[in-house]
């Protein structure tokens, strides 16, 4: 797949069938669309094309709302669109001069000079243009004009689902990883680097990798213990950064050279030790490398329990051991 970081880098197909959206999740709803987006680009001897937008729309348009948080990062968003198979991502910032075109002009401008789209694939209930006032009767009507054809996946397909960003980020909110995989049709997950923490954990007998997720937008799962798989990226260059997270080489980054371990996760304010800021950690089984500034994917499987406070460190050593046999049962269901 070829990732294009703004539509002015995207030279026009010949023979493009396109879909727009955030996507995020990318969710079984999404796919039902990108499978058929796939499969229309094949039937037309094409290429499949996705139009995205980062920043997220309402943060553009509602500055003032901090309150969404995104199921993807865009490194991961590519990684599952990638996995899909389509053809070009293109990742373009949504802007309010992008917003304020008319059904029209995002039709010619847009989609036919600079993407060269021969056919639309979308939900039952696109809206683009300024004020969301474009719809499937426009698109139908410009269609004829600008020579496309229009697919549109029937609300019924969508709907039998019964599935929605907003239900994935309610069922994370509340810890519920196993809704959110059933809904997404994948586990969830977060990638950060691993940072040097005050290792209260290890003192305890349960040495934690502590997890930075830079994307500020990402959403964190509800403060508890989970149980998780582990993919490190070993890296020769302990400091290496990246420079670029919509880069396609950072979307491949933990797909190649990465070891696969299981562990427990813990995402948190430790108000045992009276702490005042959020941490993610995972006490990984079975290791003991030095991995500080190594990328890690937490991929999350099942909900253990709540974080609460306990009367000292001993007691919270004693819920750990418990947790640890918890965690180990999970995964042993799983074999």
């Amino acid at each position: 797949m070829q990732i294009y970081h703004h539509i002015n880098d995207f030279k026009p197909l010949e023979n493009a069938v396109v879909t727009i959206g955030t996507f995020d999740g990318v969710h079984l709803g999404h796919q039902k669309i990108i499978h058929k987006l796939v499969e229309k680009a094949k039937m037309l001897n094409g290429e499949s094309v996705i139009l995205t937008f980062f920043p997220h729309p309402r943060m553009i348009l509602n500055p003032a709302d901090h309150q969404l948080k995104m199921i993807n990062t865009m490194a991961e968003k590519a990684n599952l669109l990638n996995d899909l198979g389509v053809d070009h991502l293109i990742i373009t910032p949504f802007t309010r001069d992008f917003s304020n075109q008319t059904a029209e002009e995002y039709i010619r401008e847009v989609l036919i000079k600079q993407i060269g789209m021969k056919a639309m694939v979308i939900g039952y209930d696109h809206r683009f243009g300024k004020d969301r006032s474009g719809n499937l009767s426009d698109l139908l009507h410009f269609g004829e004009r600008y020579c496309y054809e229009v697919d549109e996946i029937p609300e019924q397909d969508i709907d039998d689902l019964a599935v929605s960003s907003t239900r994935i980020r309610n069922a994370l909110a509340v810890g519920n990883v196993d809704a959110a995989h059933e809904l997404m049709g994948h586990p969830y997950a977060l990638t950060g680097k691993v940072i040097r923490g005050d290792q209260i954990g290890r003192t305890l007998g349960y040495p934690t990798a502590n997890l930075f997720v830079e994307e500020g937008y990402k959403l964190i799962p509800s403060d508890g213990i989970y149980a998780v798989t582990v993919e490190i990226q070993e890296s020769k260059n302990k400091n290496q950064e990246i420079q670029n997270p919509f880069d396609p080489i950072y979307s491949k980054l933990l797909t190649s050279n990465s070891k696969l371990y299981h562990g427990m996760a813990y995402i948190g304010h430790r108000p045992t030790i009276n702490g005042m800021s959020q941490n993610i950690e995972v006490n990984i089984f079975d290791f003991t490398k030095d991995i500080y500034h190594q990328t890690l994917k937490m991929v999350f499987l099942h909900f253990i329990r709540h974080d609460v406070k306990f009367e000292g460190l001993e007691k919270l050593k004693e819920q750990l051991a418990i947790d640890k046999q918890s965690t180990l049962a999970f995964f042993e269901t799983k074999n």
